[in-house]
C-alpha cells in the first residue's frame, strides 16, 4: 500500500449557492439537475453541484433568439 492519490480540489456549492449564482430560483436548479442539463451529486437527502459545472451553464449560450 502506497500514498493515497491525490484527488483534485474541486469545490462543491449548494443548490441555493447555485440558484444565487445564477439568479435563478432553487426549483430552476432541481430541474436543470434532474434534466441532466447540471451534473450534481446527492449527499444524503440534499444535491450539491461541482462549481465548474456551474461555470460552464453560464459560459453556454442559452439559445439562439432572432
Amino acid at each position: 500500500m502506497g500514498m493515497p492519490e491525490q484527488l483534485p480540489d474541486v469545490k462543491f456549492l449548494t443548490v441555493a449557492e447555485v440558484a444565487a449564482i445564477m439568479r435563478v430560483s432553487k426549483m430552476t436548479v432541481y430541474r436543470l439537475v434532474h434534466a441532466g442539463e447540471l451534473p450534481a451529486i446527492r449527499f444524503g437527502r440534499s444535491y450539491r453541484v461541482p462549481e465548474s459545472a456551474v461555470t460552464a451553464a453560464l459560459q453556454k449560450p442559452i439559445a439562439d433568439v432572432g
